[in-house]
C-alpha cells in the first residue's frame, strides 16, 4: 500500500488560495482516477478538484469553508502497488521517514509539481480557458495529440461542463469511429470537413476580436445568473399587470417626509408602503406565500419579504425582512432603510437572505415603468414596482368626470402557473393595488 497526497491545484496564475465548499467523497470511500473529490471555489471560478488516483480516501486535512492555498495537501488517498515519479507518497510502516519536512523542502516540491505541469500543458494555454482541465485529462489529450482547441469543444459531464476522463475517452472513441467511415472504398476522393465542423461547432460560442475586453464574472454573479436561469426553466412564469393611482400615496409622503426624518433619523421612501400593503395582500391571499416541493405544495406561517437591493458591484441581492405584516409602518422603514444601506456596503449576515417567502424589487428606481422579474425560487411570486409617474387622468365626481393630473404607477406581478393561476394572479395584485388606492391621506405616523 502506499498513499497519495492530493493536492490544490493551480487554478489560474493570479489565483493563490481556494475556499473548499464541499466533499464528494468521505473517508473510507474509495475512488476511480480522475473523478472528484471536493468542490471548491476561489474569486474567479467554483469547480472540483479530481483524483489523479485510484484508491480510497484515508484522511481529510481541511473542512468546509476552510482556506486552502494552492500546493497545500487537501486528501490522502491509499492506493494498490506503488505510484511513479514524483508524486508525495508516505509508507505506514515507514517510522524512520515518516518526519514531518521541513518548509523549504515543501515548497521546492510544489515549485516542481508547478514546473512539471507546465511542461505537460507547454502547448496549450489552460489559463485562458474557463473550463477546468484534471492532469489526467491533459496527459491523454498530448498523449492522443488533442490540441487545446480541440479539447474545447469536447463536451464535459462534470460539474461546470468539466471534461471528465470518460468524456475524452468517448471523444476519441468517436473520433476513431469516424476516421474509418470516412476512408474512401472506392477512388472516389475524400471530402474534408472538420474545419467546416469546427466552425459550426464554435457558432454558440461568443466570437473576440484582439479589441475586446475579457471581464471575468464574479462569484457572486456566476450564482445569481445560475439561479436565475434555473427558475425560467423550472417555473411557469406568467405576468399580469395593474396600473395604480397613487396621488394620495404621494402627498402623504411629502408632507410627513421631514417630520419622519426629525423625529426617527430615518429617511420615509416609498418602499416600506409598498411592502405593507403587499404583506396585507398576502394576508388576504395566503396561497401566495407558499413554496413548491415537487408534488407538494409548502403553505408557510410567517411572511417573509424579500427586497432586491443592489450590492456594491452592481448585482442585486434580497434581504428579507421576517414576519413583515408584523410591523408598523415605522418599523417598516426602519427594516427596509437598514437592510438596503448594509446591502450597499456589502455588511448583510447570510440569515438576513435566506426565508423569504415572496420578494418584491423596484425596476423603477432607474425610471422603467414596468417589468417581468424572474420568480426567486423557491417561492412562487415576485412583484415590480414602476417608476411613479405624473400623468394625464380621467376623475370621477359627483358633479361629473374631468381630467386631472395623478400620480400613477405600473405593478407587474409574476408568478409560477404551476400551482398558482390567472384568478389567484391577477385578484393578488388589484388587492395590493386596492391597498394603495384606498391610503388614508389623513393618517397619523
Amino acid at each position: 500500500m502506499a498513499k497519495f497526497e492530493l493536492k490544490l491545484p493551480q487554478m489560474g496564475e493570479s489565483v493563490a488560495e481556494a475556499t473548499i465548499t464541499g466533499w464528494l467523497k468521505e473517508v473510507g470511500d474509495t475512488i476511480e482516477a480522475d473523478e472528484p473529490v471536493i468542490e471548491i471555489a476561489t474569486d474567479k471560478v467554483d469547480s472540483e478538484v479530481p483524483s489523479e488516483v485510484e484508491g480510497k480516501l484515508v484522511e481529510k486535512l481541511f473542512e468546509v469553508d476552510d482556506v486552502v492555498q494552492v500546493g497545500q495537501v487537501i486528501a490522502i488517498i491509499e492506493t494498490e502497488g506503488e505510484i511513479d515519479g514524483d508524486e508525495d507518497l508516505f509508507d505506514d510502516n515507514d517510522d524512520d521517514e515518516g518526519e514531518v519536512r521541513d518548509e523549504e523542502a515543501l515548497i521546492n516540491e510544489v515549485e516542481a509539481s508547478v514546473e512539471k505541469a507546465k511542461e505537460v500543458t507547454s502547448a496549450s494555454n489552460f489559463s485562458d480557458s474557463s473550463r477546468f482541465y484534471s492532469p489526467l485529462v491533459r496527459n491523454i489529450a498530448k498523449e492522443e495529440g488533442i490540441s487545446f482547441e480541440e479539447l474545447e469543444q469536447i463536451n464535459g459531464t462534470g460539474k461546470d461542463e468539466r471534461v471528465t476522463k470518460n468524456d475524452i475517452l468517448d471523444y476519441l472513441a468517436n473520433r476513431s469511429n469516424k476516421t474509418a467511415a470516412s476512408k474512401p472504398t472506392s477512388k472516389g476522393q475524400k471530402i474534408e470537413t472538420s474545419g467546416l465542423e469546427s466552425a459550426v461547432a464554435k457558432q454558440d460560442s461568443a466570437v473576440r476580436s484582439g479589441e475586446d475586453e475579457i471581464i471575468e464574472m464574479t462569484r457572486m454573479g456566476k450564482m445569481i445568473a445560475h439561479h436565475m436561469v434555473e427558475s425560467v426553466q423550472k417555473a411557469a412564469h406568467v405576468q399580469s399587470f395593474i396600473e395604480v393611482d397613487v396621488t394620495n400615496i404621494w402627498n402623504w409622503r411629502n408632507k410627513h417626509k421631514e417630520e419622519f426624518l426629525k423625529r426617527e433619523g430615518e429617511k420615509l421612501t416609498f418602499t416600506p408602503i409598498f411592502m405593507e400593503a403587499v404583506a396585507k395582500a398576502i394576508r388576504d391571499f395566503p396561497l401566495i406565500n407558499i413554496s413548491l416541493d415537487g408534488d407538494k405544495v409548502i403553505k408557510k406561517k410567517n411572511i417573509n419579504l424579500g427586497m432586491a437591493a443592489a450590492l456594491p458591484d452592481g448585482n442585486l441581492i434580497v434581504p428579507v425582512i421576517k414576519t413583515a405584516d408584523r410591523l408598523n409602518l415605522v418599523g417598516m422603514a426602519k427594516a427596509v432603510n437598514d437592510l438596503a444601506s448594509r446591502a450597499k456596503m456589502n455588511k448583510l449576515k447570510p440569515d438576513e437572505i435566506q426565508g423569504g417567502t415572496y420578494t418584491v424589487t423596484n425596476v423603477g428606481t432607474f425610471g422603467s415603468i414596468m417589468g417581468t422579474p424572474i420568480i426567486n425560487q423557491p417561492q412562487v411570486g415576485i412583484l415590480a414596482l414602476g417608476a411613479i409617474r405624473k400623468v394625464p387622468a380621467v376623475i370621477e365626481t359627483p358633479d361629473g368626470d374631468f381630467i386631472g393630473i395623478r400620480h400613477k404607477m405600473f405593478l407587474s406581478h409574476s408568478y409560477d402557473h404551476r400551482v398558482v393561476n390567472g384568478a389567484l394572479g391577477g385578484q393578488f395584485v388589484q388587492r395590493v393595488a386596492q391597498y394603495l388606492e384606498d391610503f388614508d391621506k389623513e393618517r397619523e405616523i
